[in-house]
């Protein structure tokens, strides 16, 4: 558990910084929020409710201060046929139900589950979201739909961005690039796409409410098959993203207790009429970029985007496009991993595609869960070839051309068995046969059937064959599984 000392630190050490770094990720936050809701097939007020709500009790709940978490798209798409076919209220009952999925997933500790994603696949995962994120802004770049000046604002919000952290880092430079140029678009009358023209922003607070659907177990099928998927692919974004921020910010945090402050923070959404949401790569990196660490920063935003867009949408509203593109255009360079591409000529070719079959699978299903699939089972097949390749068996033949004693050597499990068995030379007529295993392990099931078939196989033949060096795992699980020292022993395995 935290402690007080450190639970302060985490709020109060850095106000001015996570202020103006909230201010910054709220303006980005309102027409992305408007987006995911217009993917789930909802009114906009139901991505920016969910965005403030759960901004402000992931500051609280959650494990990783300076992470920014709202509604996202990897939630919303998987929304989509539900609120057609259902309709809003199962929406808000399916994100409670995958709220208290994440509460469970904590409580029962499985963000260990991120020991076993790779770096490769870390590193896919961002190049993806990176991509994304700049395909997401191609909409508001298209010439069919948008006038020359629109590039021209971006170019120059991209400017302001890059060059004036040269001069003074004392004011973040995205929100100097939304102050600048929506002051230009409005002194000068400029004919351009505006926050306004995304949707209706709400000019009310959200209400307490309970979702309107029959309690029944009719109903509980209908929504748990969304829940489930919206409680894995947001606890997979969020812990993925709580890596990266960790090691932006050089710090270590609680992957249980995120897991938790996300399932609390989702609760409590649809409650008051939100959608699921999770972790934002791309505002998290916004909110370190802009000189936010605390919890402050997180809660600020989501305060700040409630205040703007019920009491100042009229400001909110002629704020240019142009401008969050240049932000997220500046997102997107910043996230994407250039060193991975010279990496490509220098790392093995088996991280290499691991990191390649991600970014691919990301950007072609627009899932990060599917992506970050399979990259990991990429991995592990990689992995067990890689251990496969260690393992041998050599042998000794004794003087009298009767005795014979396989060594074996490396990790013995059901990518090796094959090399195992072809080790062995069962025509030979032999009386006596040695298995040694003191530089071995065994580590699964099909190990311990392919030692039973060797051993079955040189008894049939009428050797003696004793099993020596076991260490205790590998005795443990040899004498939980084998069957070559029990009744029918060749008639069970064939079974098998």
């Amino acid at each position: 558990m935290i402690s007080l000392s450190s639970y302060r630190q985490e709020w109060f050490g850095n106000v001015r910084g996570d202020l103006l770094a909230g201010l910054v990720v709220a303006l980005a936050l309102i027409p992305e929020a408007i987006a995911f809701s217009i993917i789930a097939g909802v009114d906009p007020k139901i991505g920016l409710y969910a965005s403030f709500s759960i901004a402000v009790i992931i500051a609280f709940t959650g494990g990783r201060p300076g992470m920014i978490s709202a509604a996202t798209a990897a939630t919303a798409v998987l929304m989509v046929t539900l609120v057609k076919e259902h309709g809003l209220q199962y929406l808000l009952a399916a994100t409670v139900l995958a709220g208290l999925i994440q509460i469970s997933a904590g409580v029962l500790k499985l963000g260990f589950i991120m020991r076993y994603v790779s770096k490769s696949v870390m590193t896919g995962f961002v190049n993806a979201l990176a991509i994304l994120i700049f395909m997401a802004q191609l909409p508001e770049l298209d010439p069919r739909n948008v006038t020359w000046l629109t590039y021209v604002l971006v170019g120059a919000g991209l400017a302001i961005i890059y060059l004036f952290p040269l001069l003074t880092k004392a004011i973040p430079s995205p929100l100097l690039t939304i102050v600048v140029l929506t002051s230009l678009t409005v002194f000068f009358g400029w004919d351009v796409r505006t926050v306004g023209d995304m949707g209706v922003l709400p000019d009310t607070l959200p209400v307490f409410l309970i979702p309107d659907i029959p309690l029944t177990l009719e109903t509980l099928l209908i929504i748990l098959p969304y829940s489930v998927a919206v409680a894995v692919v947001g606890l997979l974004e969020s812990l993925m993203t709580q890596n990266i921020v960790d090691e932006l910010t050089d710090t270590k945090t609680n992957r249980n207790q995120e897991c938790i402050g996300q399932g609390l923070a989702n609760t409590a959404t649809g409650f008051i009429g939100g959608m699921a949401g999770c972790a934002m790569i791309g505002q998290s990196i916004i909110n370190v970029k802009s000189g936010g660490r605390g919890r402050l920063s997180c809660f600020a935003a989501g305060v700040f985007l409630l205040f703007m867009v019920v009491v100042l949408g009229d400001l909110v509203r002629i704020i240019p496009m142009a401008a969050l593109v240049a932000i997220m255009v500046m997102v997107s360079v910043g996230t994407f991993s250039w060193s991975s591409i010279k990496a490509l000529k220098t790392h093995p070719k088996s991280s290499s595609i691991v990191m390649l079959a991600t970014v691919a699978v990301v950007v072609y299903t627009h899932n990060l869960a599917i992506g970050v699939l399979v990259g990991v089972l990429l991995s592990g097949i990689f992995f067990a070839g890689k251990i496969a390749q260690l393992f041998r068996v050599q042998t000794v033949l004794s003087e009298n051309g009767r005795e014979r004693t396989y060594i074996v050597e490396g990790q013995l499990f059901y990518g090796s068995v094959e090399d195992f068995m072809d080790a062995f030379d069962f025509k030979e007529a032999l009386d006596q046969v040695t298995i040694d295993v003191s530089q071995a392990h065994i580590w699964d099931i099909s190990s311990v059937q392919s030692l039973d078939m060797a051993v079955l196989k040189f008894r049939r033949d009428g050797a003696d064959v004793k099993i020596v060096g076991m260490n205790k795992a590998t005795e443990t699980i040899v004498d939980k599984l084998a069957l070559h020292d029990k009744p029918g022993a060749m008639n069970d395995l064939m079974l098998h």
